[in-house]
C-alpha cells in the first residue's frame, strides 16, 4: 500500500546517494499512488504505466536536486509524476493551449515552474492563496491542474463555452502567482 503520509525526505536523500535499497523502498511507497495521480491524467493504464517508468527514472537521475527547504519529498515525488502525465497529455494534443499576455503557455510555465526543484509552491501559501479565489473558479483551476481536465471538458461541467474556461484559467493562475509572490 502506498504511504504518502510518510516522510520520503530521508529516503530520497539516501536516493541521491545512488541507494539502490532506498530506491526500491520508495518505490514500493509510492508507486501505487503516482500511478493513479497519472490515471487520473492519462486515463490510459499502458501510457500511464510508461510515464511512471520515467517518473522513476528522473527521481533517480535528480534526487541530488531535492531541496527540503522547498517543500516536502512526498509533494516532488507527486508533482513530478503529475507533470510527466501532463506532458504526455500535451504532446497528444493537436489543440494549442491559450497563451497570456506575454505570449507564453500557461498551463507549462504552471507545471514547468512545479516541477524545478527548489521552487514547489509552499503549501500554506497555495492554500491561502487558493482560498482568496472564488469558489466555482478555484474548483475549476483545481480540476484543470489536478484532474488534468481539458478545457473542453471544463466548459460541460461548468455549463460555460470553453473561451469562458480559458480566460477563468488564465487570470485565476496569474492571480495565484501574484498572491504566491506576495505572500509567499
Amino acid at each position: 500500500m502506498t504511504d504518502l503520509n510518510l516522510d520520503l525526505g530521508p529516503i530520497l536523500q539516501q536516493v541521491a546517494k545512488s541507494d539502490k535499497a532506498a530506491f526500491k523502498r520508495l518505490y514500493d511507497l509510492t508507486s501505487a499512488k503516482l500511478l493513479g495521480v497519472i490515471l487520473r491524467i492519462i486515463k490510459d493504464r499502458v501510457a500511464a504505466e510508461d510515464v511512471l517508468q520515467d517518473v522513476y527514472l528522473r527521481i533517480w537521475r535528480n534526487a541530488a536536486r531535492y531541496a527540503p527547504e522547498a517543500g516536502s519529498a512526498n509533494g516532488w515525488v507527486v508533482t513530478i509524476a503529475r507533470n510527466r502525465a501532463i506532458d504526455l497529455v500535451r504532446r497528444k494534443s493537436e489543440q494549442t493551449m491559450p497563451e497570456n499576455e506575454d505570449g507564453e503557455d500557461w498551463f507549462a510555465k504552471l507545471a514547468e515552474g512545479r516541477d524545478r526543484e527548489g521552487e514547489i509552491m509552499d503549501a500554506s501559501s497555495l492554500r491561502y492563496c487558493l482560498g482568496q479565489m472564488e469558489a466555482e473558479k478555484r474548483a475549476c483551476v483545481l480540476d484543470a491542474y489536478y484532474e488534468g481536465l481539458s478545457r473542453e471538458e471544463l466548459a460541460a461541467r461548468y455549463r460555460q463555452p470553453v473561451n469562458t474556461i480559458k480566460t477563468w484559467l488564465h487570470r485565476a493562475i496569474a492571480a495565484l502567482r501574484a498572491c504566491m509572490e506576495t505572500n509567499g
